[in-house]
Formats: C-alpha cells, structure tokens, sequence
C-alpha cells in the first residue's frame, strides 16, 4: 500500500502517488524533476524532532515514538494519505541519505497500524 522512496531517485510508474513527507525542499532537487502529487509538511517531523533526531540511528526508536505522538495530533494529515491509498499505490519521498531510518520509514509504519 505504502512505499518509500529518496527523492533522488528517478520517477518510476509503479510508485503510484508520490507525496514528498519532509518539511523542507531537498537540496539540489528541482521541482519539475520530483514529479510529485502532493507536498505534505504537515505530516513531517517537527522542526525540533528533526533537529534532535539528527539522523542518529542511536536515538531511531525513540524518534518513532515522539514522531507517532506528533502524527497522533495530525489525523486529518495522516488520512489524505489513507484515502490515496484506497486508489493505488502510493510512494512516500524522503532526502535523508539513510534508507532504513528516516521519517518516511516511520511515517510509513505509522500508517501501516492504522485501521482501514
């Protein structure tokens, strides 16, 4: 239902809708070539949480902790992505250079739990 992906990599069709989940505009990237549907800030780490996070892996499981609590405060954010999901597959795009510990991988387990 649910996939993720870095936004540096190129477009593929099996991505379905792509929504970039990052608060801020990758570096480098312009906004022709993402080719996305949709730029949710508001499901994003907090300014604060990214800042804290800093992508160390050490602190990774309690960053999904604070992180699910934001999102908990967010439904209306977190069911746009649902309800695309309801009509095909949809691809959750991150900048962090770690594929196994960035937001999209939280945000997208996150998602995963909720009932549909």
């Amino acid at each position: 239902m649910f996939h993720t992906k870095r936004v540096y990599d190129p477009p593929a069709k099996s991505d379905g809708k792509r929504y970039l989940v990052e608060r801020l505009w990758p570096r480098g990237m312009k906004k022709e070539a993402l080719r996305m549907d949709g730029w949710l800030k508001d499901v994003a780490p907090s300014a604060d949480l990214r800042r804290w996070f800093a992508h160390d892996p050490a602190k990774w499981n309690e960053f999904q902790k604070r992180y699910r609590a934001e999102l908990d405060q967010n439904p209306q954010g977190c069911r746009s992505l649902v309800e695309a999901a309801r009509n095909g597959e949809v691809t959750l795009l991150f900048s962090s250079r770690d594929p196994a510990n960035n937001n999209a991988i939280a945000l997208q387990d996150y998602l995963a739990a909720l009932p549909h």
